[in-house]
């Protein structure tokens, strides 16, 4: 099956994922937008103070703030979806066969290098 007759059937659903993504990414910049055009905007020194939990901070805090546990979050989502991919593979796997398989532990083969690299850089030491 060729032609522009099978290209017009399956541009359709491309269609509607391109619909789908402008929408959504028109309603993001709308929300911004309303967010910038109509909130209040009158900063004080009050609202500009430290605040925790209604008491005076103990204390000034010292140094820098390690960035150790934004690091570990964020690989720990990207490792964590890069795993949802095995739910729709292994559902599809009898009609993939084995170029599914080798497809499969490519992918996986590649998440286990970025694993190793990241964990080899020390990004999974919380202190050294």
């Amino acid at each position: 099956r060729s032609g522009p007759a099978y290209l017009m059937e399956n541009s359709t659903e491309y269609i509607a994922l391109l619909i789908t993504f402008l929408a959504s990414f028109g309603v993001a910049v709308a929300m911004m937008m309303v967010h910038v055009l109509a909130g209040p905007k009158n900063p004080t020194t009050i609202k500009s103070q430290t605040f925790e939990c209604g008491q005076k901070p103990l204390a000034l805090p010292r140094g820098n703030f390690s960035v150790k546990f934004y690091l570990i979050a964020m690989l720990f989502i990207l490792f964590d979806v890069e795993v949802v991919w095995f739910f729709p593979w292994a559902v599809t796997l009898r009609s993939l066969g084995w170029v599914g398989i080798v497809e499969m532990f490519s992918f996986v083969a590649v998440l286990a290098l970025g694993f190793a690299y990241a964990w080899k850089k020390g990004a999974m030491e919380w202190a050294k």
